[in-house]
């Protein structure tokens, strides 16, 4: 029986396929190289565009470069001259007497002035506050007593509970006369953007914008994962929050996710500091709407005009507590908290705690801490023992047992999934914000951090941390002697495409 022969064009489909894979690849690896980016992350996308035929190239140009769009580029130009004006106008506020502090403080310091510009500010107030419930009732509570303005910057912002309350506290303070403006990310609180709460927010005239839209569309001109995962409440320009607390109710929150409540830890601020917070969360909100409102009159018009809509004023004296706001992220400043993590790490002498949901440092951190670790610094670190992220379970279990031989204490925590992100070092200062252990928080996200200049308020955090370490366990040698080679194996390749999660 004779053969069919094939049409010409199917055999030059044969050939044409693998060429243009072969092509895509080598391009695509080339540019990869040549973007001067860490090895680690560099070796990680050349896995992924390699190993993955055009599966892989389409991964890398939706991910793998840092695109945020030519009209928020253009607007944070606009924009720059006034921020940098604005930051001028910071350092003779409450200088901060650095001589007076640890002797490693003033070095941190003076790199996050080169870095952010933001100098510390003397005189602050802070007031710790652990549990969610007391955290959304202390908001409700200087909300309801808000005069002017009500500033409300979230990642996750989640309908139920007391996160509903805070949404009635909001309608209430506009109806008062109040300006209500509230900033949430587009892809953290997904869910709400497309809820009942955010019309009724709208409808009762609570101006709500959704940072860094995503979509399908959006994500042909930007990379969509780059994300706002700041935590910010301002209250008339003279009460601020941060941390680590979305505005989500632990008891309504991912509750089917099989790691327990979340726990989380925000401050309470009173002093010059929160003028630094309020211009961030301005800044942040005029990337994304009112741009009409602000018009180019002179530079000290502008700024002038944006402090008495926005509430960014100076601040009077409340304490006695040093504090230095260091916001990071893509564009202006996107290495400011890696570099000064390191600097923090490197700068301890005695002991340094760290506590983190999501540990996957990049291979400089990871040194940083074993180096402390050999030299004879109490290095312990506390993690979630259940973590919501599958990936991120198995690249940290990666690091671990070479942490344990370096001496780093590593502790489980079981109380839920500890999302709280601190650091204290010598007990004598702190970092204390949103910014997590891993590449994302170091690299993609914009996030904000406070360095907290003051021994009283670190033995204060101290404890806490060591509540945590009462409900954790202890990770030893034995927990890595029956692990199967196919756990291995999930941990080791999660570790190759660590620099990207």
């Amino acid at each position: 029986m004779p053969t069919e022969t094939l049409h010409w064009t199917a055999n030059l489909f044969t050939i044409l396929i693998p060429l243009a894979d072969l092509f895509i690849r080598l391009g695509l690896s080339i540019r990869v190289i040549m973007r001067q980016r860490q090895y680690g992350v560099t070796l990680a996308w050349l896995v992924v565009i390699l190993l993955l035929p055009f599966l892989g190239a389409i991964i890398y140009l939706f991910f793998g470069e840092n695109r945020i769009g030519d009209t928020r580029v253009k607007r944070a130009q606009e924009s720059l001259g006034h921020y940098r004006n604005w930051l001028e106008t910071l350092a003779t506020i409450a200088p901060v007497n650095c001589s007076e502090l640890y002797y490693e403080i003033e070095p941190i310091h003076h790199q996050a002035v080169n870095l952010v510009s933001i100098p510390a500010m003397d005189g602050n107030s802070l007031e710790l506050i652990e549990e969610p419930d007391k955290i959304m009732r202390s908001i409700i509570k200087d909300i309801d007593n808000a005069q002017s303005t009500c500033h409300l910057q979230f990642y996750i912002w989640h309908e139920g509970g007391t996160a509903d309350e805070v949404v009635q506290a909001v309608i209430r303070a506009v109806k008062r006369g109040v300006t209500c403006r509230i900033l949430v990310d587009s892809i953290g609180s997904k869910e709400f953007l497309k809820g009942k709460k955010i019309k009724e927010l709208r409808r009762e005239g609570v101006k709500v914008e959704e940072e860094l839209p995503a979509g399908f569309l959006k994500a042909l001109f930007v990379r969509v994962d780059i994300r706002n995962h700041r935590k910010i409440v301002v209250i008339d320009g003279k009460i601020a929050y941060t941390g680590s607390q979305n505005m989500v109710d632990p008891n309504f929150f991912k509750q089917d996710s099989g790691v327990g409540h979340w726990v989380d830890i925000m401050v309470r601020i009173q002093g010059p500091v929160v003028e630094a917070l309020a211009g961030t969360f301005i800044s942040d909100w005029f990337l994304e709407a009112d741009r009409p409102q602000v018009r180019s009159r002179s530079l000290a018009d502008d700024i002038q005009y944006l402090r008495e809509i926005a509430d960014i004023n100076h601040q009077p004296m409340a304490g006695d507590i040093p504090i230095q706001l260091v916001p990071s992220g893509p564009g202006f400043y996107p290495e400011a908290i890696h570099t000064l993590l390191l600097t923090t790490i490197y700068a301890s002498r005695k002991n340094i705690t760290l506590t983190t949901p999501y540990f996957v440092p990049d291979e400089s951190i990871l040194t940083a801490l074993q180096s402390a670790a050999q030299r004879g610094v109490d290095v312990t670190v506390i993690v979630p023992e259940k973590n919501d992220s599958k990936l991120v379970h198995y690249a940290s279990q990666a690091r671990y047992e070479k942490m344990l031989q370096s001496g780093i204490s590593i502790k489980l925590f079981s109380g839920g999934l500890l999302h709280s992100k601190t650091i204290t070092v010598d007990d004598e200062f702190a970092l204390f914000g949103s910014v997590n252990l891993d590449m994302r928080s170091f690299w993609l996200n914009f996030e904000a951090t406070l360095f907290i200049y003051n021994q009283s308020f670190t033995k204060e955090l101290r404890t806490v941390q060591a509540c945590y370490e009462k409900q954790s366990r202890t990770l030893g040698p034995e927990d890595f002697v029956d692990r199967s080679k196919m756990e291995r194996f999930f941990e080791n390749s999660a570790l190759i495409i660590g620099p990207l999660l």
